[in-house]
This record gives structure tokens, sequence and C-alpha cells, in this order.
């Protein structure tokens, strides 16, 4: 009996994810609709009976932020968005009857910042660091029939180094479970022991009982000193049973709540396919509760089979097989869209990076939506898991701060939410924090403090902090901690002489500058020479004094093979920071504060998720084996006749030749035991004199043709393109569309210099979720109808409704052939 009902629950359970799920365990619904919010301080906003008629509708996840439009002299740090303020969120909430006798939980991914939650009038509880989930016991706080959520958030306290959004930015969900159940995130999976012809799985799962409910029209009730069965079924991703197994506890006797036990059991697989970033295969822990031979909840959890350690001198190591860490750091913003968090575009940025060669991901710096973690899992992607970017207010940790107090209750909900993920493979507890890295006695207890709840919570990873401080190694704060991780400049030459034990990762390389499309002339002479352009040359050879180009990380990783890889910043563009054009840049430079920009240019790619030339660079070094080809720049210079224009060609070959209109410039080759990076990774003809045409490369490995590039002249825009990431969505409100528009000649050829203003027309239930073209400078609205090329190139996102149907996307330009396509929702 209890077979069949395994195979129903799996199905049934699938849907919780992404819909309401009605049964007799446990009842998940998001709250994604029917949302009401405003700005600003609303004395008694938290109260039943407020009038809220006039306050703006919006859909959770919801980033106020981003939708405010930028004040063009505002912090460009933080992206120049009105972020900073308070705002309130109302919702209706009607209880079931289905919902009697039950335990009722709030679970919040992660509010920005200070939230204060009330249930039908009265605190059901707070939370104080805004990128953290957290979740709530309402049960004693709603009634079955109609109910009114409200929350108060509170930015004025944060603080920031980037855009960080405002609001509640990731998703809600109501949870009802009968009073003995499976507690929010209770299981705890492990694989200790992985052979080539079996697994032991480990499972402790932790029981709440919280004793008869409080919920009105409770009915029903089991007993909470009934003996509880604890069934454990494990499925492969086909959904095979492959092994479970059946275990008895008695539950507390005590009336009271917030009762838990915890028990603990080991699975065996016979036969284990193993995680790996080739082949992410995932199991299904499904838990099964009876009482009474009654099914009283279902909780599914996914994990993988896999190995990890770190060697001192070898670096990273993956089921017994060295990986190399080819990573990139993420901020949590999704471009256009805010920090809205939106599960289609972090995947569509993950697949962008993993396109490129990326193999892991950095979580910079503070816990991510549970989603990225989600798709990690499915894709094959490792994870370097960071909580802090440091503990001061950029944390939420103010002068009034309990500080172990916080630290514990952040790390607990940190880790038991994330650790069951086979694809974090390292925790971070904080980014460049001074006051921990030079001060050796509060400072170190505030690090054994984060590493102690850490290990508490689970102990079958290695944590790190990552430094920035390179003489602050001689005070061995490493000691504490079981990975070397610094950015920048060879930073960890200093820890790996005093402790040569511990493997290296390159926590954050690069910072390599420069504007998607945009080149200037003569190149620079060093990194730092940066113009009143407000733009950086796509040349790549810039970086700010404390950082590098990418080819330096390259060589030094071939040069000491110890070091397991490295995180590059960045793997997108992100709002704020933006390096050297913030607020005090721009005024070093004699400009004002109307002149900074609004977003980085460190990304490998630009804010819409068009890949800059350093894309192609990373892609040649880290797919050796999949052929690249890349001239750079574009080859339209009327003011150039006759003058030097240089032209770079990144290729996996190791040779190629450049002609320019049919004329041969000479084969150039990389130099693999030059002192000079930038000669072993990339191809550079410094002295092309320019004239109008074409330019082909022909790249060549070991004295054979691997593939070719041409880049041709274009004439003026004549017409429009649309270029779909995908023709057919889902009608579930959540899903995106991505549209890369470009202009081109008569002759098809891409025109690189286009500035055309596009207007957008929809036909169908379809949304425009966001608009942007890679700008670091552009000030126009994120949510628009228009949106200008920026050297040639504009994104537009569509986002789906409820209505299956075929949505008709036009764009013209005044001059320009207009051009639609369509995207099919179902």
């Amino acid at each position: 009996m209890r077979s069949v009902l395994v195979k129903t629950l799996y199905a049934l359970v699938l849907c919780i994810l992404t819909c309401h799920t009605s049964n007799a365990q446990r009842e998940i619904t998001e709250l994604q609709n029917g949302w009401k919010f405003n700005l600003g301080h609303h004395e008694n906003a938290s109260r039943e009976n407020f009038d809220d008629v006039g306050w703006k509708d919006v859909v959770i996840p919801h980033d106020w932020g981003v939708d405010g439009g930028f004040v063009v002299d505002g912090d460009g740090n933080t992206g120049k968005l009105p972020w900073k303020g308070e705002g309130w969120y109302r919702k209706t909430l009607d209880i079931p009857s289905s919902y009697s006798g039950k335990q009722v939980y709030l679970l919040f991914e992660g509010i920005m910042a200070f939230p204060t939650v009330y249930m039908n009038g009265q605190q059901a509880g707070k939370w104080d660091y805004g990128y953290n989930s957290f979740y709530l016991d309402i049960t004693d706080k709603v009634r079955v029939g109609t109910n009114t959520l409200a929350v108060h958030v509170d930015t004025r306290q944060h603080d920031s180094r980037w855009y960080p959004g405002a609001g509640i930015y990731r998703k809600v969900q109501l949870i009802a479970v009968n009073p003995v159940h499976v507690d929010i995130w209770g299981t705890y999976i492990t694989t200790p022991v992985v052979k080539p012809h079996y697994a032991d799985v480990r499972v402790a799962t932790t029981i709440a009982s919280n004793g008869p409910s409080t919920l009105r029209q409770a009915q029903g009730k089991p007993s909470s000193g009934t003996a509880i069965i604890i069934k454990h079924t494990i499925l492969t991703s086909d959904k095979k049973n492959v092994v479970e197994q059946e275990s008895t506890i008695h539950p507390s006797t005590s009336s009271g709540s917030g009762q838990s036990q915890l028990t603990e059991t080991t699975l065996t697989i016979p036969n284990p396919r193993k995680w790996d970033i080739d082949s992410p295969h995932l199991y299904t822990m499904i838990t099964e509760l009876y009482q009474n031979d009654t099914l009283i909840d279902t909780y599914t959890s996914t994990f993988g089979v896999r190995s990890i350690r770190f060697t001192a001198n070898d670096g990273f190591y993956l089921n017994d097989r060295r990986v190399q860490l080819k990573g990139v750091n993420l901020h949590h913003d999704l471009g256009p869209l805010g920090t809205a968090f939106n599960r289609r575009a972090m995947q569509r940025q993950l697949e962008i990076m993993k396109s490129m060669g990326c193999n892991a991901v950095r979580t910079s710096h503070n816990v991510p939506a549970p989603e990225l973690l989600d798709l990690c899992d499915e894709m094959g992607i490792l994870v370097f898991n960071e909580i802090f970017d440091k503990y001061d207010g950029k944390a939420d940790i103010t002068d009034t701060t309990d500080f172990d107090a916080f630290a514990h209750r952040n790390i607990r909900n940190f880790v038991m939410r994330d650790r069951n993920h086979p694809s974090i493979f390292l925790w971070s507890v904080g980014n460049e924090i001074g006051d921990v890295q030079w001060n050796k006695n509060g400072g170190f207890q505030k690090l054994r403090t984060m590493l102690n709840y850490l290990e508490k919570y689970d102990d079958s990873r290695p944590i790190t902090l990552v430094c920035d401080s390179y003489g602050s190694a001689e005070l061995r704060h490493f000691d504490y901690y079981d990975v070397h991780c610094w950015n920048y400049g060879r930073r960890y030459a200093l820890a790996r002489q005093l402790e040569p034990t511990k493997s290296v990762i390159i926590s954050e390389s690069a910072s390599t500058l420069s504007t998607r499309g945009f080149y200037e002339l003569p190149l620079p002479e060093k990194k730092t020479d940066f113009t009143k352009s407000l733009q950086v040359s796509s040349y790549d050879l810039n970086a700010p004094d404390w950082a590098e180009v990418a080819d330096d990380d390259f060589m030094w990783q071939q040069e000491e093979p110890y070091i397991a890889g490295e995180f590059v910043w960045t793997g997108f563009d992100y709002i704020g920071e933006p390096t050297p054009y913030e607020n005090r840049g721009v005024k070093a430079l004699g400009m004002t504060d109307m002149e900074a920009s609004r977003s980085s240019y460190f990304g490998i790619v630009d804010l819409c998720g068009i890949p800059k030339d350093r894309y192609y660079l990373y892609k040649s070094y880290w797919k050796p084996d999949e052929t690249t080809v890349h001239i750079l720049p574009h080859w339209n210079w009327p003011d150039k006749l006759g003058q030097n224009v240089p032209v770079f060609v990144y290729t996996n070959g190791d040779c190629a030749e450049l002609f320019l209109n049919g004329m041969s410039l000479g084969m150039k080759c990389k130099q693999p035991k030059s002192k000079k990076s930038i000669e072993r990774f990339r191809l550079m003809w410094n002295d092309v004199v320019y004239e109008h045409g074409e330019l082909k490369a022909i790249a060549y490995r070991e004295g054979e043709k691997i593939g070719e590039q041409i880049v041709r002249t274009a004439g003026k825009p004549t017409q429009l393109r649309l270029t779909p990431d995908r023709t057919t969505i889902q009608a579930t409100g959540k899903d995106l569309a991505f549209i890369l528009v470009e202009a081109l000649d008569k002759d098809g050829n891409i025109c690189p210099l286009a500035d055309n203003t596009i207007e957008i027309k929809l036909s169908g239930d379809g949304t425009i979720a966001g608009v942007d073209n890679g700008n670091p400078q552009s000030f126009d609205a994120f949510k628009s109808n228009t949106v200008k090329l920026f050297y040639g190139k504009a994104m537009m996102i569509m986002g789906s409704r409820f209505t299956k149907g075929e949505i008709s996307i036009e764009v013209s330009s005044k001059g320009l052939q207009s051009v639609s396509k369509s995207v099919k929702m179902e």
C-alpha cells in the first residue's frame, strides 16, 4: 500500500514548488498575487480595517527601487535608484477549512530590509538580515476565513556598496502542516561513504511536535504522544525507487509548542550515480510520517552523491578527479529586472556563464535565492556559498545588534536551508572583513563565533574566510578555517608561505573593466588610464589599481598548480559600484555626481546579458576543446582612414593569420613563456592601418586550421533584427523571453555604431518586463516601451501572463524597416 502511495505523493510533491498543493498532509501556497503596496510611513497600516484602496497592485517578488526610476544626481555606488525608505505591503489571505487543526507558517525567502510582519493586526515577527530567508509560526494569529497580512519594510539602516534592492524581492510561501511534521528545512542529508558500488546516505530528520494547534475550528488532531513511523524513500531522477527504510519515534508528550526531536538513519544506494559537473544526477528523498497508520506529513528533499576534497599542492577534487575551478562572482540583481528574483532570468545567466566554460559560482557576498542553488544542482555548477560582505551595516548589523545571537540565527537559517545541495563545495563566513583580519582579539572572536555555528549545522564541507589584506596573514587567522581564499594581485602569497598545507583559491580575480562595444584609442599605457569618456575601452587592458587583467590570473594559475582556481569579478555587470566612474571617481576627473554611472564595468557580459569581447577571451582559455575565433574591435572607423587601429584575436588556437581585404597582415602565435601575460593568451596586431572593408582571422592549432571569423565595415542601418532566446514560454506569470534587438545594414551586417531609439509594441497577453542596452551611463527607465540601441544592440524582456496563446512583438524606429517576432505561451 505504501509503495503505491510513494509514487502518487511524489507526483504531488513536485507540484509544491510552483503551485498551491492541497492534501491531508501538507499544504503549500506561493503568495504571488493580490498584494497592495505603498511607499512611506503609514500609521496603523498593520490593522485589518486599514484603507489601502488607493495603493498600488504588485506581484511578489517585487523591488520598489527599480520601479522608481533613476535619480540622476544620486549615488552611483548603489545604482542611483531610490531604494532607501519605508514601504508597506498588504494582502488578504483566505484560509480554507482544510487548515483546521494544522500548524501554519509563513516562509519569506528574502526581504530588504528589517521587515516586521503582522497578521490580523498582531505582530507575528521580525527579521534583521535582508539577504537571508526566515519563517514565522503564525498558527495562533490566523483563523479560517479572511485574514490580513501586512509587512513593513525599512531600508534606511541598511548599508551597501552596490544596489541592494528594496522590498519583498523573493518569494513568499504559506505552509500548513499537521502538528507533528517534518520541520522547516528539516532534513540533513550527507553521503559520508561513497564507493564505486555503493554509497551510504545519512539523513538526520528534525520532527516538530507542536502539541494541540490553536488554529480556530481545529478538530481531529492526532495525539502528540502516539508513536510516529518515519519512512524514507530514495528515488532516482526518473522516479525509480532505489531504497526505503522505516524507523519509529515517540514525539514529546508536552502540550506546549515548539518541541522537536532529531532522528538519524542511514540508507545504502547500490551502484550510485554521482553528481558531477558533467553529469549532475540528483536523487530525491521522500520522508513520510505515519501516525496510527495514517500518513500525516510528506517532505521531499533533493540531494546528490559526490565526494569533495582539497589538497595542499593539487587543488580541488570532485569525485576523486581534479577539477580546476573556473568560477565567476555574481551579485544578486538581475539587471533591468532589479533584485526581484526570477528563476528564468537566473537560469539564463548561468547558461551564458556555462557556455563560456564557467563551472562554478561564488554568491558574492550574501545568501542567494534558493532557486540559484536548485539551478546549480540541476546544471552541474559548483557553488562557493557566502553569507556576509562585512560584519557591519552591509549585513544589517547595527550598534544595538547582539552579535552572537545574530550570528547564530542567521548561520542557522543559511546552512539549514542550503546544506542538502550537492553543488555547494565551500562555505564562506564573510568577505574582506578588515576588523577580523587585523584584530586578533575581538575580530578573531567574531570569526570563531561564525565558524562554530556553521560547523554546528554542517560539518561535511570546508569553510573559509575571504581575505584581501596581504600582511594580515602574519596574524594567522587562516588557522581557524580550511582553505586560503584571497582577492587579487597574488595576495595569497604570504598566507601560502606561512601555511603551505592549505589549498588556495583566487576568490576574486581580474576586475578587468570594459564597456561592451566601446573602443578608445590610443591603447592605454597602463591599466589605470581612464578618460572623461565615462566608458572603458573593450580592448580589455584596463583595471583598477588594486586589480589586474584576466590574463594575469590565467598565468598565475599555470605557474602555481596548487591554486584550485579562480572566481572572476564579475560574470555579469550589476547595478551600482561603477568603478572608475562612481561619484568620487568622476569628481576626481573634474565632473559632477550627475555624470557618475549607474552600473558596473566589471562584467564579462553587460547588464542585460550581451557578451563583451572578454567573454571570448575566457571561453578561449576555459573551453580549449571548443573552437573560438573572435576579432575585436568592430571595423567602422571613418575618422581613422590611414591610421593605426589595433586588432586583437581571442582564440583557443595557438596561432592565427589576419587578413585585411584579402591581404595577409602576418601570422601571430601565443608566447607561452613570455613574462607578459597578454602575450600568452591573446594575439595582437598593433599596427593595422585602417581601411574600409573586411577583416578575416584564420586560427590554427598545431598547424591545422580550426576556424575563422570575418568582420566587415557596415553601411548605414536600414533594418532591425529580433533574436529571442526562446520562442515558447510557459503561461505562469513568471516565465520570460529575452529578445535581442540589433540594427543591420542592407546587406545584413550588424551596425556597431547605431544608437537608434526603438519602439516596442506587444499584441497578446504578455508584458514588457524590462528593457536595457548595457550602457552604464543610461538613465532611461528599465520598464518602458522604448529602448535606445547602444553600439548597435539592446535587449527587451517579455514576461508571460496566465493566458495561453501567441504574443507578437513588433519593433520599429524612424528610418528603419520594422520587424516582428512571435513567442508562444503554453
